[in-house]
């Protein structure tokens, strides 16, 4: 009776750890991250010389609790991860710069101005419609400072992200560091171990998405972490985590590193992650503030030029319209009075307008509204290919995402079965007890 009891009582034992894990699946289905847990109920044997033709077995345990994990699977999220936070990162900042060229309207006030200038050409004496022209150069010098700030405003942002994404990246580098620490120290097969681990898979997936990554694992589940290849800059190696560190230029150059914490300092060049994406948009935001101030040096001083060849309205040779600054977007309107527009040809007199042509042949020679449209365009076209790019990728990284949860997460449905199961055995298990309790009495009644 003794034996049926240690059975019975082993065998409740066993079920209320499985009903306990099926339990703590059902609870965390919806958890991000949580992997479904899985005991093992197995039975225990008797060994060396204590066996029985009848009766070896003495009952059941838990043999531990493991994980429903596949490695390859979380390997192929953390690429495909790494992937489209690249591509989402690059799409972010090449809306940042479509909104810089189109927001402030620059192509339509170089229209503007130019139509004026032809409006004072078809009466030079007018005073209304130099004043008008001279309003259309000052909104195409506010126009060319609002779409160069906006790019500067883009840059500045662009590199504060660097820096969040850097800071962002060491966190989690430390944070698994510690994890690899408490690795070590669980046991194995154990929900704390469990837990660990899950936590391990969340931060690696986390830092593909900020730079891409490789991995390994030891006999403990500990990560090792590179940035890059295998040959790439440690991030990560048991309870020690690296320090990555960024620089960057006003010219959108970003340059990555990582310090050891034996001092050694490796190059980082990050290809995947939104650190890839941000270092490359930087070259793009640059590209496009660097062609708005040329554009409008060039607009400015092909202005100017045109000016200084004529006279204006009271004979006097004519003076400049803009000033160019540092850096060149910020134009400056310096000409107040609209009798200053030198529609007339050198010496000629206040009905000459012949001068005026040398603002159609600098709108013709200079392209500047064709010049705005084109880089508008460009750039609408690359952010309409990456955004078609992110997502082919968000549909790669759901299936990878679906093929991982299908090994690794909860089932509501099966888990529903397996709670009943476990009850079932649960309770035939008390049955059990009860039984060999009610025959011992009996025996003992006999006596």
């Amino acid at each position: 009776m003794t034996d049926l009891l240690s059975i019975g009582a082993s065998g409740a034992r066993a079920y209320q750890s499985a009903l306990a894990t099926t339990s703590d699946n059902i609870a965390n289905a919806a958890t991000a991250g949580y992997s479904r847990r899985v005991a093992t109920v197995r039975e225990v044997v008797a060994t060396g010389g204590n066996t029985s033709a009848i009766n070896s077995g003495l009952g059941a345990n838990v043999g531990g609790v493991t994980r429903a994990a596949d490695a390859f699977k979380a390997t192929e999220v953390r690429s495909a991860s790494s992937d489209l936070a690249r591509t989402l990162a690059g799409a972010t900042w090449l809306g940042r710069i479509d909104s810089s060229l189109t927001q402030n309207k620059l192509g339509d006030q170089l229209t503007a101005f130019f139509t004026s200038a032809k409006a004072v050409a078809a009466d030079p004496t007018a005073l209304p419609a130099r004043a008008t022209m001279l309003e259309n150069a000052a909104g195409v010098a506010a126009a060319f400072g609002a779409t160069g700030k906006a790019l500067d405003g883009a840059m500045t942002d662009l590199k504060a992200s660097a820096e969040t994404a850097v800071t962002q990246l060491n966190n989690l580098s430390a944070s698994l560091a510690k994890v690899n620490a408490g690795l070590a120290r669980a046991n194995e097969g154990t929900a704390g171990q469990a837990a660990l681990l899950d936590q391990r898979d969340q931060m690696l997936e986390q830092m593909s998405a900020l730079t891409d990554v490789t991995v390994s694992f030891d006999n403990y589940g500990r990560a090792t972490v590179h940035a890059g290849g295998n040959t790439g800059p440690l991030l990560v190696e048991g309870a020690q985590a690296a320090q990555v560190s960024q620089v960057s230029n006003d010219e959108g150059a970003f340059s990555f590193a990582v310090r050891q914490s034996s001092g050694q300092v490796q190059p980082m060049s990050p290809s995947g992650g939104a650190l890839a994406g941000i270092a490359e948009s930087g070259g793009r935001i640059a590209a496009a503030r660097d062609q708005i101030s040329q554009m409008a040096r060039d607009f400015a001083e092909g202005v100017n030029a045109v000016q200084a060849a004529g006279s204006d309205l009271q004979g006097n040779a004519g003076q400049p319209i803009f000033t160019v600054g540092d850096p060149a977007y910020q134009l400056g309107t310096v000409m107040t009075d609209p009798r200053g527009i030198a529609a007339a040809a050198a010496g000629a007199g206040q009905r000459d307008n012949s001068n005026l042509a040398g603002f159609e042949t600098l709108r013709t020679s200079g392209k500047f509204e064709q010049g705005v449209t084109d880089l508008t365009a460009a750039n609408g076209a690359a952010l309409s290919g990456r955004n078609s790019v992110a997502d082919a990728q968000s549909a790669i990284r759901d299936a990878a995402v679906s093929a991982r949860d299908s090994v690794s997460g909860v089932n509501i449905d099966e888990e529903a079965v397996d709670l009943m199961r476990f009850q079932q055995a649960y309770q035939a298990s008390t049955r059990v007890i009860q039984i060999a309790r009610e025959t011992l009495q009996s025996i003992l009644d006999i006596r």
